[in-house]
């Protein structure tokens, strides 16, 4: 199957406050950006949403997905495994449980790499995500992240 390359990114302005996330799907010489911004949320929240709906985004199953990201919180709770500690003990005392939840639907759907990349290092597509999720976070119509704001 293809194999598509996906930057992403999650920023907050206050951690909760106005929150948004930004990708960058590259695949063969087509490039899509995605954004979109929420009036309470959290970096964390942002971070994974941005995986979750870059991978929400692509069409079919089965494709090698490169994911780069300067999200530890992330990263590291798939490749160190704790994630699936996490779900499980039902996500007991976890935050995100709801993105994680989704997450994991979607995980077994493609073939995904993870690579960590040093935030605010130049990085090309980093900044441009970057910038796409500062951008989002700081729209007029912002969207309710309603799991988040139940559970605040």
């Amino acid at each position: 199957m293809a194999e598509v390359t996906m930057y992403t990114d999650g920023a907050s302005s206050g951690n909760p406050g106005p929150g948004g996330y930004g990708i960058v799907l590259l695949y063969k010489s087509h490039r899509k950006e995605l954004a979109e911004g929420f009036r309470k949320t959290t970096n964390n929240r942002m971070e994974l949403l941005a995986v979750i709906k870059g991978l929400e985004a692509l069409k079919g199953d089965g494709h090698t997905v490169h994911i780069y990201s300067d999200s530890k919180y992330v990263i590291d709770a798939v490749e160190k495994g704790w994630l699936w500690n996490w779900e499980k003990k039902g996500f007991k005392g976890k935050k995100n449980a709801d993105l994680w939840l989704r997450f994991i639907k979607l995980y077994g759907r493609q073939q995904i790499k993870f690579h960590w990349v040093k935030g605010h290092a130049g990085i090309a597509e980093n900044e441009r995500c970057d910038e796409l999720a500062v951008a989002a976070a700081k729209n007029y119509d912002l969207s309710i992240d309603h799991e988040y704001e139940q559970s605040d």
